[in-house]
């Protein structure tokens, strides 16, 4: 082996060796370097700790002195605060007690003033009491002196106090009474003549502008015939178009010696004028036989009914009547084929609105609510020939089932006070009603019923005590009563009318109105020798 392989082997050896003594080493090394590293943090902590001690022994203190302090000037405001809630309350104490003072003087004061009026009541009450049984011994004496004169009288007078006093009573009753009726007729002619004299302007004003044109309606229409030998063609062979026209129409032809004319005659004027209309257009046709009735009377019929639907609807345009039902209207329509007294009932409702609207403009009322009450007022009498009740009853039907306004139908119901007048428009209708019923020339009745009024106008009349004679004058339009004067004076007089014009109103059928004049008439005869 040579040298070099001997330092081979060697340097082999000594590398492994060499590094683990070195990691040894460095390894020891190591370690002292960590204690002492940390012998160095500790001892660096420990004065940090000391130093943050002392800080904060140093912070705390200083906290301390800083609260005592604080609590120190906190303890002396709450007692500057307590010591001034104290001194508010003892000022306040202090005006309490003056004030109470104050109401104790007042009231001893009042106590004494109530004291001395006690005594000075206690002083007047004893004054009353001797003036009060003075008084009394007075009226006793005056009592007894009046007991002495009342017997002198009586036995002067004949008569006791009692009689007396009866008589000066109806004696003061008869001249109550009779000052009573003297004042009520001085108050009644002041407001009749105000009131006359409004009433006629009013009326005047409405009269003067209604100029309206009134037919009165038959029961018969004659229709003209071409020439004469067309009265056998009506009449047909064995009368048999006659008989058939009649039995369509419902009415009687009148055929007579009356030349070129034919009359057809019915009391329901809707059924004469279909049949007057179907015979005119069978005469201008020339082709009458039982098949050609029939068809001409039922297109006549039919034009009649739109006739009447257009005069409704031309009579609510006339009176500016609007928002009408159309059964309304249809019922309007047959007003013109119906009369009443002989008056048309379509111009005397037509005559009646213009009346009672031009009176409720003068008056400042409701002149439409006026003129559609006015309007209706005697629709009724359309249905009383079809239909049971009073053409008052079957008007407020009418108005009420088809929705009119309640004033309308109290207007149709009041219209001959049936019932109480709810406003001032039906007043009105009432007297445009009688105005136009009564005009001259208006209506005219049967004589029977014209005699049967003026007998039960006297009758009622002469039923009263102290009446000697009774005159129904101007067609029963005014009763005159004469009266006895020795059983009815003066202040008797203007009830006794009250009295009969209120028994016509209730116990009477009349158009218009009635007056009723009272005549006491004393006289005194003597003869010269």
């Amino acid at each position: 082996m040579t040298g070099l392989e001997v330092a081979a082997i060697v340097l082999a050896v000594a590398g492994p060796l060499g590094a683990i003594i070195a990691y040894r080493v460095g390894a020891a090394s190591g370690r002292e370097t960590e204690l002492t590293a940390r012998r160095a943090a500790r001892d660096t902590a420990e004065d940090l700790a000391k130093r943050l001690l002392g800080d904060a022994e140093r912070d705390a203190d200083t906290l301390r002195k800083q609260a005592t302090l604080a609590g120190r000037e906190e303890a002396m405001r709450a007692r500057e605060e307590w010591e001034g809630e104290a001194r508010r309350r003892r000022e306040e104490m202090e005006r309490e007690e003056r004030r109470i003072q104050e109401r104790e003087t007042i009231l001893d004061r009042r106590f004494d003033l109530i004291e001395t009026r006690e005594k000075e009541a206690g002083r007047r009450a004893t004054d009353i009491g001797r003036k009060e049984k003075a008084v009394d011994e007075r009226q006793a004496e005056l009592d007894r002196l009046i007991t002495d004169e009342r017997r002198r009288i009586e036995q002067l007078a004949g008569i006791s106090a009692g009689e007396a006093k009866a008589e000066l009573m109806r004696r003061m009753e008869e001249e109550a009474a009779a000052d009573a009726a003297s004042r009520l007729r001085e108050v009644r002619e002041t407001a009749k003549r105000n009131a006359d004299r409004e009433a006629r302007k009013i009326v005047a004003l409405a009269v003067q502008r209604i100029a309206a044109e009134h037919t009165a309606e038959i029961t018969v229409s004659a229709v003209s015939l071409p020439k004469d030998d067309m009265k056998g063609r009506i009449i047909g062979r064995e009368g048999r178009n006659i008989r058939a026209f009649e039995l369509a129409t419902g009415v009687d032809v009148i055929i007579d010696d009356t030349p070129d004319t034919v009359v057809v005659s019915c009391f329901d004027p809707v059924r004469r004028e279909v049949a007057r209309l179907a015979l005119e257009k069978l005469v201008a046709d020339g082709r009458i036989h039982p098949g050609r009735i029939e068809e001409v009377v039922e297109k006549a019929r039919k034009e009649v009914e739109a006739g009447i639907v257009e005069t409704g609807e031309r009579a609510a345009y006339d009176v500016n009547v609007h928002g009408l039902h159309p059964e309304i209207i249809k019922l309007i329509g047959r007003m013109k084929w119906r009369t009443s007294y002989g008056q048309n009932i379509l111009q005397h409702s037509k005559e009646v609105a213009w009346l009672a609207g031009s009176m409720a403009d003068e008056l400042g009322l409701d002149a439409a609510m006026a003129r559609r009450g006015a309007l209706l007022h005697d629709i009724g009498k359309v249905l009383t020939h079809e239909q049971e009740g009073t053409h008052v009853q079957l008007g407020v039907e009418i108005a009420t089932k088809y929705g009119e306004h309640p004033l309308v139908v109290n207007c149709i119901a009041a219209h001959h006070d049936d019932v109480p007048h709810e406003s001032e428009v039906s007043v009105l209708v009432q007297a445009a009603d009688a105005i136009s019923g009564s005009r001259p020339g208006a209506r005219r009745e049967a004589f029977e019923t014209y005699v049967k009024r003026l007998e039960g106008l006297e009758k009622i009349a002469s039923s009263y005590r102290g009446v000697d004679r009774v005159f129904a004058i101007q067609a029963g339009r005014e009763i005159r009563v004469l009266v006895n004067p020795d059983d009815i004076d003066d202040a008797r007089m203007q009830s006794l009318t009250e009295e009969i014009a209120r028994r016509v109103e209730s116990e009477l059928q009349y158009p218009g109105q009635i007056k009723v004049v009272a005549i006491r008439e004393k006289r005194a005869v003597d003869i010269a020798r």
